[in-house]
């Protein structure tokens, strides 16, 4: 055999070598790419995004639209070939998969943690947009969640109002654990509670749950703080003085936040926020209106402006990777707090954007 073929044949052989091992060896990586983006102002799936009851709202143009990364799931695997593929691709991102996924988890528990997350946001959003347009929001302390095998385990449930422990009325979360520790590993101590489906339909008729009062007693166990517990956490639920409910499926995650929260600000206000432009943005949002950064920003960015959007709400701390590579035509702005995001709509909607807070890749203004 001539050496000529013989080197042309040993290089092929190589050549489908290397793909075979690029098909066949798995890379510990997961991708990231630009998912859907939602007008909040507007229907999804044939629905209205943000539906308000009980109280006056107005028309509304433009766009304030949610932004989503679309991520290979945990269960997924991908292959060299893949990884590197995706490395190449300027509208992608290869990432260490446990950045996404805590080692061990399974798709369910992520799709969990996800739902969890979303449905926090929401409640988070409906406070903060209320609170910044000064209409009272009353709260209480409820079950979070209940540790398996604990001693509130299949006595008290999530969704439960604490209304007293020991018969000592309940003001904050921090009340709950601070009563419970003040006995030792072994006592027994009583909750007054509103059993969560009560509560719900007290709330659903815009008033304070009262219905369904029972005391719960339970004995402490010893944590390894040497802490009394009873194995539940303690967290802060709204009452919203009408009813707003988000209709969003098959999303999940807290970084919807502020857009929703923006979204509701927008129907119950006189003043068409937008003035018919197309903005998007992204980040968590508190109930005190303190909005957060998110991951896959640049995804974001590249979703939003594919679809339209001129402007994307960018939480500060998000501020210098967005700016590393904004996408042409889309304008950048920093935000910190729901105030913040009000200002600068105000600023897009009359047109006088000279002002806007922008995002540089310093992350200065």
């Amino acid at each position: 055999m001539p050496r000529r073929t013989a080197t042309l044949l040993a290089s092929t052989l190589m050549l489908i070598a290397l793909i075979c091992a690029g098909v066949l060896i798995p890379a510990p990586y997961s991708e990231m790419s630009p998912g859907p983006t939602v007008n909040t102002l507007g229907d999804h799936d044939g629905k209205p995004v943000l539906q308000i009851g009980g109280h006056k709202t107005y028309p509304t143009t433009g766009h304030l639209n949610m932004t989503t990364v679309r991520v290979t799931g945990p269960d997924y695997t991908m292959n060299l070939l893949q990884a590197v593929s995706g490395w190449l691709d300027p509208d992608s991102a290869v990432v260490p998969h446990k950045t996404l996924y805590p080692e061990g988890q399974t798709a369910e528990q992520a799709d969990q943690v996800n739902a969890e997350e979303f449905s926090q946001s929401q409640e988070s959003a409906k406070a903060a947009a209320l609170k910044q347009l000064k209409i009272p929001v009353a709260s209480q302390t409820v079950v979070g969640s209940v540790v398996k095998d604990k001693p509130a385990d299949g006595h008290l449930h999530a969704g439960d109002v604490i209304k007293a422990v020991d018969g000592t009325p309940v003001k904050a979360t921090a009340d709950v654990a601070k009563l419970v520790t003040r006995h030792k590993a072994g006592e027994k101590v009583v909750f007054t509670v509103i059993p969560a489906k009560a509560a719900a339909a007290d709330e659903k008729k815009g008033k304070r749950p009262e219905t369904g009062r029972r005391q719960v007693t339970l004995t402490t166990e010893k944590a390894e703080d040497g802490r009394a517990i009873v194995g539940i956490q303690a967290e802060v639920d709204h009452i919203f003085p009408f009813p707003i409910d988000v209709k969003l499926a098959d999303v999940g995650g807290p970084s919807a936040g502020l857009m929703f929260a923006l979204g509701i600000v927008d129907k119950l206000t006189p003043q068409d926020l937008t003035g018919g432009k197309f903005v998007a943005g992204t980040g968590t949002i508190d109930d005190k209106g303190k909005v957060g950064p998110i991951g896959g920003i640049s995804m974001k960015t590249v979703g939003a402006r594919a679809k339209g959007a001129e402007y994307f709400l960018t939480p500060k701390d998000n501020c210098a990777a967005a700016a590393k590579d904004t996408p042409e035509g889309l304008t950048l702005v920093k935000v910190d707090t729901i105030g913040d995001a009000v200002k600068a709509l105000e600023k897009i909607s009359s047109g006088h954007t000279s002002g806007l807070p922008s995002c540089a890749k310093s992350g200065a203004p």
